[in-house]
């Protein structure tokens, strides 16, 4: 993963690999068949760390506090496969088969955010009404686009980020309880 990232897909060799894995090539191909083997199976262990994430709410919690924590949560662990996703993405604009892949991961993680808002739309204070489907489409893109950045930018303030993202979700979601509105312009 470190290699994807510094290098991105078509820059990181198989050689390089299993030189910094300090492996024989041949001791790579006992594993992968391929580079592009590789990063399916890094892939899927990114998809199944997305999948094990508890995205419910906790009731009787601050909702805002609540939301941080869960985005926090998510991308300190997704930050582990920048690297990963750096060459996922460059490999999937010339593999059609890939594209298809990430398509089908961007379906599956819009849908488990539509669930999260709908979740979060029958907690004390949700706006009522608001088709979360567009809502969750946009933060889906932006959760992704803030992972490619920070692939390609080591430098990417995460606590900024996350703090950014839980705004921009708790203000859609939520009309603020007079206490929090005082404290976030106080």
């Amino acid at each position: 993963m470190a290699l994807f990232r510094e290098r991105g897909y078509d820059g990181t060799s198989i050689d390089a690999i299993a030189r910094r894995a300090r492996l024989a090539v041949g001791g790579f191909y006992q594993h992968f068949r391929s580079k592009r083997q590789l990063l399916i199976a890094l892939m899927h262990q990114l998809v199944e760390r997305i999948g094990r994430l508890e995205l419910a709410p906790i009731r009787g919690r601050d909702a805002y506090a609540e939301l941080h924590e869960l985005i926090a949560r998510a991308f300190a662990s997704d930050f582990e496969y920048l690297g990963a996703y750096r060459a996922w993405q460059e490999a999937a604009l010339s593999d059609p088969e890939l594209a298809k892949k990430d398509r089908a991961i961007r379906d599956w993680t819009r849908a488990r955010l539509v669930a999260l808002f709908d979740a979060l739309q029958r907690l004390p204070n949700a706006r009522r009404g608001v088709d979360v489907t567009p809502l969750a489409h946009a933060m889906d893109a932006f959760f992704w686009t803030m992972i490619a950045d920070a692939a390609r930018s080591p430098d990417l303030e995460l606590d900024a980020a996350v703090g950014a993202a839980t705004h921009l979700i708790y203000h859609a979601l939520f009309v603020d309880p007079p206490a929090r509105a005082r404290h976030e312009t106080g």
